[in-house]
């Protein structure tokens, strides 16, 4: 990047009176839209024409009409302001957005974090703001614009769409493998909460669980890291393992899986956000 002696510009408000008396093409017009009087237009033109060294403006009977050099001074400087402006909006005016998603951490670790730039690129000038729920309550307090819920899709006062299924099957590390040639004898790792376990899962497919004693976390990042580290077998979610599926942390098992009725749910109250917004965040998180 060029490296400029800024200290030779002129001062922005010197700027800001050429730009205006230019455009306007007088300066009693331009001290009335920059609340200043016409004396001081005309001494801050005088002062940035003899900082370039050349003048910018002939004076007409009625008004000013621009010289050849103010002519081609003007669209610089009206860029630069405008860019400057745009810069100023950009970080720190009143419409920058701000949005927040409330969500279990699984699903914004798994599932969002994967998707974020997406996100990101599809909402800009907006700060997204990320509140992890550990109960149902949590989504009361949390005031979000947006949840991912995990349910039926129905809660009372709210609209929803479905952002990915849940689908369990086995799947475990490569290394517990193959030290386990049947998987059936290696550890069950259980998850505590509304998602189906290991007996709904024989009893849907007609396959036997694993023999060995279940581990139990409260958590599904808890069971997936258990599973990592070869600890156990763990009936996955497979959309929120599509990252470890994809780089061979973990394997999907040559065994049926099964569909719960609950899935995973992007959310947001009745009538309280543009059905553009909506559409937009749907859109990068789902898929």
């Amino acid at each position: 990047m060029a490296v400029f002696d800024f200290s030779k510009l002129p001062p922005l408000e010197w700027l800001r009176v050429f730009e205006a008396a230019a455009r306007l093409a007088n300066f009693t017009a331009a001290a009335a839209e920059l609340n200043l009087t016409q004396a001081a237009v005309s001494q801050r033109i005088r002062l940035l024409e003899s900082q370039l060294g050349t003048k910018l403006f002939e004076r007409l009977p009625r008004g000013v009409t621009l010289t050849l050099a103010g002519e081609a001074y003007l669209p610089h400087v009206q860029a630069s302001l405008s860019a400057l402006a745009r810069a100023t909006t950009d970080v720190f005016g009143a419409d920058r957005r701000r949005i927040t998603i409330a969500a279990a951490g699984s699903a914004i670790l798994l599932w969002i974090v994967p998707r974020l730039e997406r996100l990101r690129r599809s909402v800009p000038r907006t700060t997204i703001k990320f509140v992890t729920v550990y109960r149902e309550p949590d989504y009361v307090t949390a005031h979000a614009d947006f949840d991912v819920r995990f349910g039926d899709g129905v809660w009372s006062g709210r609209e929803s769409r479905l952002l990915f299924p849940e689908i369990l099957a086995p799947v475990a590390a490569p290394s517990l493998l193959a030290e386990w040639p049947d998987w059936r004898e290696a550890p069950a790792i259980g998850l505590a909460g509304p998602r189906q376990g290991w007996l709904e899962w024989s009893m849907e497919t007609g396959k036997l669980p694993p023999r060995a004693s279940e581990i139990r976390f409260d958590s599904f990042l808890q069971v997936r890291e258990a599973a990592l580290r070869g600890q156990g077998i763990m009936l996955g979610s497979l959309g929120l393992l599509e990252d470890d599926f994809a780089t061979g942390r973990l394997v999907r098992l040559d065994e049926p899986s099964i569909t719960m009725r609950s899935g995973n749910w992007l959310t947001w109250a009745e009538h309280d956000l543009p059905h553009r917004l909506v559409n937009v965040v749907f859109d990068a998180l789902s898929g």
